[in-house]
């Protein structure tokens, strides 16, 4: 039997808004979408829940976190000027001080959060992957988990890549229908040239997505172009000999293959017109991330140009460590408002950036991304009736500019409500919250 979600507005992203619309879903899957008394008379029997003054939306897209360092939210605020200060404190805490109980609560609660903010699927890069994939399957999100590899060392490439083959051999096994498996090579300033092939050429013959940091900060291109810098610094200290390409960074992953892979690369800050060729050219896609970006002071990335070019383009959150909230509704309006220096960005634009440009960044457009028959059933519901809110002229408009995540009241993920009545449905978040409270003191 089917279930029917009604509201004021139905936004499919597919098509137009429907006004006092609703959506039938069976299983996994929609079955109907239209106006309320269509869909009510195709489905007589259906089990009907509606939301007066709200709108339902196709579920959102976040193709850049990091939940396993949900717990590092503020805890890295006096290094955010020293980038190469503020990667060394993470990573202590992650690998020194967070047991692997504290890094799948606070991938978990990550996990919480985004299902929260309407926030239906993810692409996660985690050094833990195996605990990320838990917690994604435990609060029922969809998503990508991408097993994090490191290795800026030439000498240890073979014994880095085994690492990486035994991890992702695992992570296999823990695959389902709803969380899938992928890659990510760390950064150009992580993984040495020859690294970076191996992963290529196992990324292309197992058929494995492929996510990696790029072209990211001032630190990385001065490494990249001239051998110099924060990261250089750096690599000679820990008696790592580093060979500087002298290109730019999307040059430099084209000649090691990663491109060929057509790889999610996040940020994309510090590339020109030639790169964004490359990118098009490659089918490489790019996971936007605006408000880490900017509250790391990389700077910002070229939003509309990549739009204009055909990129496929999405938005990512990246850590709470960086941007302090996973709400990619904040991150659609900051993104937006920014890109205005540039080119007008409209509320319709970014919307559809954030839902179907996610499900084009991880391969699965007409899957996800959009509410449409025989899609899954992935969608969120978010009231306006808030001050901040009324009067509604569109919908979408005041989706964008005026709602955050804190606005959302239902979160369905493949036809399972998710989160609703202010809960997260399948775990226990009071005791979520109290062993992130523990972790907080440890890492103190």
């Amino acid at each position: 039997m089917a279930k029917i979600y009604s509201a004021s507005w139905v936004v499919p992203i597919a098509g137009e808004v429907i006004e006092d619309g609703a959506v039938a879903v069976e299983g996994s899957r929609v079955v109907g979408i239209g106006p309320e008394a269509v869909i009510r008379e195709r489905f007589p029997q259906s089990h009907q829940r509606r939301f007066s003054q709200a709108a339902i939306i196709s579920g959102l897209i976040n193709t850049h976190t990091h939940l396993e360092l949900t717990a590092m939210r503020g805890y890295l605020e006096n290094e955010e000027s020293d980038f190469f200060a503020w990667l060394k404190k993470l990573t202590i805490a992650r690998l020194e001080r967070m047991s692997s109980d504290d890094i799948l609560v606070s991938a978990t609660f990550g996990a919480c959060e985004a299902l929260r903010a309407g926030i239906t699927c993810v692409a996660d890069a985690s050094d833990s992957a195996a605990m990320s994939m838990r917690a994604l399957r435990d609060v029922g999100l969809r998503g990508v988990v991408f097993q994090e590899s490191f290795g800026p060392d030439a000498r240890l490439v073979k014994e880095n890549f085994e690492k990486l083959e035994t991890k992702v051999a695992h992570l296999k096994q823990l695959e389902s229908e709803r969380v899938k498996a992928g890659i990510s090579p760390h950064a150009p300033y992580t993984v040495c040239g020859a690294q970076l092939e191996l992963i290529s050429e196992f990324a292309l013959s197992k058929e494995l997505p492929l996510m990696m940091h790029a072209a990211e900060s001032a630190a990385e291109d001065a490494l990249i172009r001239n051998g110099c810098g924060m990261f250089a610094d750096g690599l000679a200290k820990r008696g790592i000999e580093w060979s500087a390409p002298g290109t730019s960074t999307i040059r430099y992953l084209k000649e090691r293959h990663i491109l060929e892979t057509r790889p999610l690369l996040a940020h994309c800050i510090r590339v020109d017109e030639s790169d964004i060729e490359i990118l098009f050219e490659t089918g490489s896609k790019v996971a936007h991330c605006p408000k880490s970006n900017a509250k790391l002071g990389h700077g910002r990335a070229p939003f509309t140009r990549f739009l204009q070019q055909g990129i496929s383009v999405s938005l990512g959150s990246d850590s709470v460590a960086s941007n302090n909230t996973c709400d990619i509704l904040e991150e659609s309006r900051y993104a937006a408002l920014a890109a205005r220096e540039d080119a007008p960005v409209s509320a319709a634009e970014v919307l559809e950036v954030a839902t179907r440009g996610g499900a084009r960044c991880l391969d699965l457009q007409g899957v996800i991304g959009e509410l449409s028959e025989g899609a899954q059933a992935d969608l969120a519901v978010i009231l306006m009736k808030g001050n901040h809110q009324l009067p509604v002229y569109d919908p979408v408009v005041a989706a964008v500019f005026s709602s955050s995540g804190r606005d959302v009241i239902l979160t369905v993920v493949a036809g399972e409500e998710v989160y609703k009545d202010d809960s997260v449905v399948n775990v226990d978040e009071e005791r979520l919250a109290a062993r992130m409270a523990e972790i907080r003191r440890k890492l103190l």
